[in-house]
């Protein structure tokens, strides 16, 4: 019988077995893949591993491509996974793709699209389910994230769902946010108004070989000058892209670039703060919808009936919570 946490060697000594957080660092791609499942299920020992691979101190750049379903996000992705490949990159992709209503699983869409590159072990390509989460990612996208940066990729390139103007939670996650736009795909100041449009730090209009891709650039442009800024200010460079043929992508890279000298160490050290703030505003709120089903329907009655306040209810489910 093998003792646990030990590993026989030739010579019949004995040596401590790795972790798994120490197998993802050493580069062991099933360990990788266990961690990335560990993760993003919960299950026990999901929280001391993301600490233990944070404590490495390892950091990667995360690009978040959003944009509305149809404007070539994936194919986009793809082109950069190649720009970054044949500069000697490492590249991770996070791809959050539509629940299935039937399974509650990943439609896996974008490995389809990315096929040519499953070969290749200097690219990992994770889909996962957005679980019905509201804002274009999955509540366990940054801790996802925070694994592959771990396993030394040093690029992770996380793609939204793709469901419209709410997604912009990808801002409180990403160093650089690139909006993926499309000729033809409606006006573009009006587009502002929705949210999503501010918050980009690069824009990529795609499909830029379709009549109209240069009233967008004018369009953009114009409706960027419109909003309060200063010498301070960062102006998202806009660049057009063809994803089908690569047109485009190393300068879309470079302008990625471009926005981190802007940022700086103290402003991405700011994101990356930004990034567990949203994990843990994700872990809060899956806890108090877990506790709330766990009280039924009785606190609900209460504050229906006027016999609690909201207030008092969300206490009491606190209180729950740290019992």
């Amino acid at each position: 019988m093998r003792s646990k946490g030990v590993s026989p060697t030739a010579a019949g000594s004995l040596l401590p077995v790795p972790s798994l957080a120490e197998r993802v660092l050493s580069g062991d791609e099933r360990a990788l893949a266990r961690a990335l499942t560990t993760v993003e299920s919960g299950t026990p020992g999901a929280d001391r591993l993301l600490a233990d691979l944070r404590a490495a101190g390892r950091r990667a750049r995360l690009i978040g491509i959003t944009g509305a379903p149809g404007s070539g996000k994936s194919s986009l992705t793809d082109s950069l996974i190649a720009a970054l490949r044949e500069s000697g990159e490492r590249v991770a992709v996070v791809a959050v793709d539509p629940s299935s209503p039937f399974t509650g699983g990943a439609i896996l869409g974008d490995r389809i699209r990315m096929g040519r590159h499953h070969a290749d072990r200097g690219v990992f390509v994770r889909s996962m389910a957005s679980r019905g989460h509201l804002g274009g990612l999955s509540g366990t996208t940054v801790a996802c994230a925070t694994v592959l940066e771990a396993a030394g990729f040093e690029n992770v390139l996380v793609e939204t769902v793709g469901v419209g103007q709410s997604e912009v939670d990808i801002a409180g996650v990403a160093d650089h946010v690139v909006l993926v736009l499309t000729p033809g795909a409606g006006d573009a100041v009006q587009a502002f108004k929705a949210g999503i449009m501010e918050i980009a730090d690069v824009f990529a209009i795609n499909k830029a070989d379709l009549p109209g891709a240069d009233r967008l650039e004018r369009e953009v442009r114009a409706a960027l000058e419109l909003g309060a800024h200063d010498e301070h200010t960062w102006w998202p460079p806009i660049v057009k892209t063809v994803a089908t043929s690569g047109h485009g992508a190393a300068d879309l890279l470079a302008a990625c670039g471009q926005h981190a000298a802007h940022l700086g160490e103290s402003g991405l050290e700011s994101r990356r703060l930004a990034r567990v703030r949203f994990e843990l505003h994700a872990a809060l709120a899956h806890a108090a919808q877990r506790h709330l089903s766990d009280a039924g329907e009785e606190v609900v009655r209460a504050v229906a009936a006027g016999i609690l306040t909201t207030g008092d209810a969300v206490r009491q489910l606190l209180s729950g919570a740290r019992g």
